[in-house]
């Protein structure tokens, strides 16, 4: 085996080395870069996502140990202050257009499909990431609170962020979602937060289905009442016009209006769709697995670094949070080397202490069994 190919060089084979330069040049700013290039920059954030690194000094000492390696993935070791300078200075679009080259190659991957029909299925929501006010204060959203807001179409076939937008932690969700081009057949479920009636003519008018809640208070008139399989939760299924001033002049298309009393709590839901073929079940279960977005903002919270920053400007943030993302993308292409069923957050508790590591990620995400034939007590001596 190559010296060089140890577990983080083989992680990073997705990365394009030709494109990531082109890409390099493309989004520069002011001279060019004389103590450390871009690569380098990536090297050490990446690496700092997945080794677990909270500070630049931490980084710095990280990438010193292992100088040697980093010289075969065409890299080397960055001073803190130099990487602090970068982060705060050179483009954040990089990373963006990165995380755009990844996904390309993410959406070739064997995905999952968790239902019988074959339409994309995404979820869509938005997550705050806190910051300080006193440190951020660009980022303000009120006399004492500061964040940015994380919003993301997930799609639940390979589960990988498939539309993604960050911004001020004012903005509405519904504004990010409205951005989002969704394809043509595709479900999209979303909260009760993404209530706009023009969006739903649109997106309706598009040919794209969606999946969300009733809002309690809303006024509507019953077209017609469908049949339904009883014993399966659903109480109702039926064809609907929002009929409120605002609906109206909003151009609210006909809409179907689907019960369902939950058997494991008891709580009762009301759901509101665009799709009349799927079955009144079916469209429960799509709203249930709304839940995936949900686990996929905990998943990235708990294992990547997009809470705590080594920088302070607003371009230092979307730096290490377009990284952070392309690191995940990256830890999605592993998960196609492990064994089935990992998560994410497993194959990160076994990188962490193997990053250099001689091996392939095939070969360390699936260790070979330990031998029966040795007694349990003579393994300690081996």
């Amino acid at each position: 085996m190559s010296h060089s190919n140890t577990a983080f060089h083989d992680l990073l084979k997705p990365v394009s080395r030709h494109e990531f330069e082109a890409l390099a040049r493309e989004h520069h700013q002011g001279q060019k870069l004389r103590s450390a290039t871009r690569w380098d920059q990536f090297l050490g954030m990446a690496l700092s996502q997945v080794a677990g690194r909270q500070s630049l000094r931490d980084i710095e000492a990280n990438l010193q140990a292992q100088q040697g390696k980093l010289y075969h993935l065409g890299g080397k070791p960055i001073a803190r202050s130099t990487l602090a300078r970068v982060n705060e200075k050179q483009p954040y679009q990089l990373y963006e257009a990165l995380f755009s080259k990844l996904l390309t190659r993410c959406q070739s991957l064997p995905g999952q499909r968790r239902f019988r029909f074959k339409n994309p299925l995404y979820s869509l929501d938005a997550s705050l990431i806190d910051l300080s006010i006193h440190l951020f204060p660009w980022a303000r959203n009120n006399a004492d609170k500061a964040s940015v807001k994380l919003h993301v179409g997930l799609n639940h076939e390979r589960m990988i962020p498939e539309f993604v937008s960050i911004s001020d932690g004012k903005q509405s969700e519904l504004i990010a979602g409205r951005g989002f081009d969704f394809p043509r057949g595709s479900i999209i479920a979303f909260d009760k937060g993404y209530v706009d009636y023009g969006w739903y003519k649109s997106l309706t008018e598009k040919g794209v289905f969606f999946v969300t809640r009733l809002r309690p208070n809303s006024i509507y008139k019953v077209l017609e009442r469908r049949e339904f399989i009883k014993g399966q939760g659903v109480t109702s299924d039926q064809v609907i016009q929002l009929s409120s001033a605002h609906a109206l002049k909003r151009g609210a298309p006909r809409l179907r209006r689907v019960g369902f009393r939950c058997p494991e709590t008891g709580r009762h839901y009301v759901f509101l769709t665009n799709n009349f073929k799927l079955s009144a079940r079916t469209i429960a279960d799509i709203y249930k697995d709304r839940w995936q977005v949900e686990l996929f903002f905990k998943a990235i919270k708990q294992n990547l670094k997009i809470k705590a920053f080594v920088g302070t400007s607003r371009n230092a943030i979307l730096t290490q949070l377009w990284i952070a993302l392309c690191t995940y993308l990256l830890l999605s292409f592993a998960r196609h080397s492990a064994r089935a069923g990992w998560t994410v957050q497993r194959i990160m508790r076994v990188l962490q202490g193997n990053l250099f590591e001689k091996k392939t990620l095939k070969e360390l995400l699936n260790p070979d069994p330990p031998d029966k034939t040795i007694e349990p007590q003579m393994r300690l001596y081996l």
